[in-house]
């Protein structure tokens, strides 16, 4: 059943604050009736160029972080043919497999869906939208990069990954 999701919305008599609930729509059927759906689950999506580094790693990162608190998401302007095999090995060195990854082209419904976009050297390539929080993460591009290269940028990103969290999903309490 097809959802769509509007801009976050905050509980009756608080504050609004970023991902306090989404308002999303599902259409029913046989009538086509659309009902509100209230989720409060965020979603961030990780955008480089090729898809095939940063971006995958940041995504792999704040999936195994964060778990199915948050939606996770990556693409590239200009996606390459595969995910940069040593940003794999790198992410398995943690216990994180990324063989299975495959880089996806950025297109105007991943930015529409996402409530955090994060750029990683992409430039001007990513569409912005309003009611979007929009970040630029400088990282250095591990493309033709060895492994010994590749370890401090995956360390940098799980460090921005762990703040991120921390913001925007953290761990209930309890």
């Amino acid at each position: 059943m097809p959802v769509a999701c509007g801009p976050p919305v905050a509980a009756c008599g608080q504050l609004p604050r970023p991902f306090a609930a989404r308002v999303c729509f599902r259409t029913t059927r046989p009538y086509g009736k659309r009902e509100p759906v209230m989720t409060e689950k965020p979603s961030v999506l990780f955008v480089c160029v090729h898809n095939a580094g940063r971006s995958q790693m940041a995504a792999a990162w704040l999936t195994h972080l964060a778990g199915d608190r948050v939606e996770v998401r990556s693409a590239g302007s200009q996606p390459a043919a595969q995910v940069n095999p040593a940003a794999v090995e790198a992410m398995r060195e943690v216990g994180i497999d990324m063989s299975a990854e495959v880089p996806k082209v950025l297109t105007v419904d991943a930015v529409q869906a996402s409530d955090v976009v994060i750029t990683m050297g992409c430039g001007d390539t990513c569409p912005v939208f309003p009611g979007k929080r929009y970040l630029d993460w400088k990282l250095d591009d591990p493309a033709g990069q060895g492994v010994d290269a590749v370890r401090p940028i995956r360390d940098e990103i799980r460090s921005r990954i762990e703040g991120l969290i921390s913001e925007i999903a953290p761990e209930p309490a309890g």
